[in-house]
């Protein structure tokens, strides 16, 4: 473990929202700044906290993981801690039970001192409790800059959106032309993330408070990408009055793909069944670890697949695990090594729910997308990848978001066999320059730690 740049070592306590979406870009977070020497406190809850994935032996002395442990919240069942554990209607009651961490994460505050605290989205109450003990407070947004963008532009002040169709227009008075914004079946659906819930407030009132008390606005993300949309949420969302900085992309190590025929031992029949098909024929379809496809849906989805007429790997991440052959593709069940898969040669485009971590590990491959969103930010991202003409959507019906088994084998074919899909590809293959260049997210990093070390120099003496 050596320090890049200069300066004593920082402790840094880091608290993501209680979703393994926003859960592991912290971790990567956490494993980037312990590589540099730095001691990191992750802190959640202790269920969460056992199923995160193991830490690396070069890293794991430096971070501590501090469980604390939610009080009974009526409507939430007793196993729950994640959104993972949850339907969608009862992540209200999650938040509440969050709201009632705030004791003993003051306790741990006090006790510990960091020097830096970095949080997520849900603890609005979190920058006054660490300001009153002169601990610097960092919000890190895992959304990328455009998305939260978005959805803070729609609160004029503290005045939230009230229907639905204020969510389906853009951005108004931007120096550029944008379609970034929700159709109307999604904002249906995100409509009440503005209205108060059970917690008594709404994402959106969490959210702009965040922002409005952190010392430090962070996102994933990179100028290379991001430029325009940082600098106006820097000046139109913050006013101009506090940093707003990229961390990089946060991908995951190239190196944790490895090549699974390298291994001891024969390949397993999902890896098998790869390399039996052409270079760049296969459709990897994966909708993430929380979004959930309804009965209807999932029927649809698997007539278009073998619609299309395109060899497909399906893991959809079904308990009972097991792998089954379709007419044209497989069905796998259970875990699968996405970043192996991935990387394998056989596969040419993710059929995916463009969740941003998912696209992240998709560029880094170079494979363009074809893109079904389900929830929250998932429709803003897909239609900024459309814009830079990297990915292709599911065609769905406006009111309802349905769609059929033909909406997606048209699109499955609209990137795999026909002229556009040679477009796509280009454009991706320029992009994976940048989402695949772990030099350059590393130096993010290094002029994270410098911003934290002369911030934090700063504070103490004002």
């Amino acid at each position: 473990m050596a320090e890049h740049g200069s300066g004593a070592a920082l402790h840094v306590a880091v608290f993501p929202w209680l979703a393994f979406g926003h859960m592991l870009p912290f971790l990567q977070l956490s494993k980037s700044l312990a590589k540099r020497g730095h001691r990191v406190s992750f802190l959640s809850t202790p269920r969460n906290i056992a199923r995160l994935p193991e830490i690396p032996p070069d890293v794991a002395p430096l971070i501590e993981f501090v469980p604390f442990t939610f009080s009974s919240v009526d409507n939430l069942p007793p196993e729950a801690e994640s959104t993972a554990d949850l339907l969608p209607e009862q992540v209200q009651y999650l938040k509440k039970a969050l709201d009632g961490l705030q004791s003993p994460f003051s306790r741990f505050l006090r006790a510990t001192r960091p020097d830096w605290l970095v949080i997520d989205f849900c603890q609005h109450w979190a920058p006054e409790i660490a300001s009153d003990l002169g601990i610097p407070c960092a919000f890190l947004s895992i959304y990328n800059a455009a998305c939260l963008y978005f959805l803070l532009e729609k609160m004029a002040g503290d005045i939230q959106p009230t229907r639905p169709e204020e969510l389906t227009k853009p951005p108004g008075n931007l120096p550029f032309p944008t379609t970034v914004s929700f159709r109307l079946h999604e904002a249906k659906d995100v409509i009440w993330n503005y209205r108060d819930n059970a917690s008594g407030i709404s994402d959106g009132r969490r959210l702009s408070a965040i922002v409005k008390d952190s010392d430090l606005v962070a996102f994933r993300g990179c100028f290379e990408q991001d430029a325009t949309w940082l600098s106006l949420f820097r000046t139109r969302i913050c006013g101009g009055s506090k940093p707003v900085v990229p961390l990089g992309l946060l991908p995951p190590p190239l190196e944790e793909a490895t090549a699974p025929d390298s291994d001891v031992g024969e390949p397993s029949a999902t890896f098998r069944w790869l390399s039996e098909q052409s270079p760049r024929s296969v459709v990897y379809v994966a909708f993430g670890s929380e979004a959930t496809l309804r009965e209807e849906q999932e029927r649809e989805l698997a007539s278009g697949l073998d619609l299309s007429a395109t060899p497909f790997l399906w893991a959809t991440r079904k308990p009972s695990g097991g792998v089954e052959r379709r007419s044209s593709g497989l069905v796998v069940g259970g875990w699968v090594p996405q970043l192996e898969i991935l990387r394998h040669g056989a596969v040419g485009a993710f059929l995916t729910h463009c969740g941003f971590s998912s696209a992240v590990e998709s560029f880094q491959f170079g494979h363009p997308l074809v893109m079904l969103p389900l929830a929250i930010d998932q429709g803003l991202m897909a239609r900024q990848f459309e814009e830079m003409k990297v990915g292709t959507e599911v065609a769905r019906n406006e009111e309802d978001g349905s769609f059929t088994g033909e909406d997606v084998a048209a699109a499955i074919r609209k990137v795999m066999v026909e002229e556009e899909g040679k477009a796509l590809r280009s454009n991706v293959e320029k992009l994976q320059e940048v989402f695949a260049n772990g030099e350059l997210h590393e130096s993010y990093i290094d002029t994270f730690v410098q911003l934290l070390r002369d911030l934090k120099h700063k504070k103490t003496f004002e």
